[in-house]
């Protein structure tokens, strides 16, 4: 099977799971593909996760020039701003997930890192997480703000939005997503009942373990 079926039957699946499983509804959500060539491939829009077809995905040549597939979602921009930035960046997630898309409403949330450290994974997978303000959808605003970042978040909460993740990897970047998901889950679960986070000593040696972006 070529990089580009086995992508294409990839994102299809992830998004399929992400969809069963809630993490996103109806036609929301977005995911994104570099292959080996610089090409992209991208869901539709006005797709649903859970019903893609691989022959269908939006392919991209290393110019940005559409060159088959049905139209491009229309938060394009978004995933553009993120493999423009961080070079190392091999897909990109966008979902309106519940919980995330709750602490992002909250007056609380920490708008420089808005997961509180409770777990190692958060750290491990995500590093620190900006909140970026309300845009409209498909907003190009969304991806200027992105590149405001110069690079240095792998992961964004858009407020009463959703988040959006970028990995290595089609696989990595699902993983990053559900842990994000999780740790707001959890933040909501225990807010108000004086939950134990990791110390600063005990994020300085999760950061340290296993090489995590964490810029002050």
């Amino acid at each position: 099977m070529s990089q580009d079926s086995r992508i294409r039957e990839d994102i299809c699946l992830l998004a399929k799971s992400m969809f069963d499983r809630g993490l996103t509804s109806g036609a929301s959500g977005n995911i994104s593909a570099r292959l080996d060539d610089g090409s992209l491939l991208v869901t539709p829009t006005g797709s649903s996760l859970g019903t893609l077809d691989p022959a269908q995905l939006s392919h991209f040549d290393q110019s940005g020039r559409q060159i088959a597939g049905a139209a491009p979602t229309k938060e394009m921009p978004l995933h553009s701003a993120f493999y423009e930035t961080r070079t190392q960046t091999g897909a990109v997630v966008h979902l309106h997930s519940t919980h995330s898309v709750a602490l992002s409403m909250l007056p609380d949330t920490d708008p420089d890192n808005v997961l509180p450290p409770l777990t190692a994974y958060g750290i491990m997978r995500l590093g620190k997480v900006k909140l970026l303000p309300v845009f409209l959808p498909g907003d190009p605003a969304m991806a200027d703000a992105v590149r405001g970042l110069a690079g240095k978040r792998s992961a964004v909460l858009l407020a009463n939005h959703g988040p959006v993740v970028s990995a290595k990897d089609l696989q990595a970047a699902v993983y990053a997503m559900e842990e994000l998901e999780e740790t707001a889950k959890l933040a909501l679960l225990t807010q108000g009942l004086s939950p134990r986070p990791l110390s600063p000593e005990q994020i300085a040696e999760v950061v340290t373990a296993y090489d995590v972006e964490w810029d002050e």
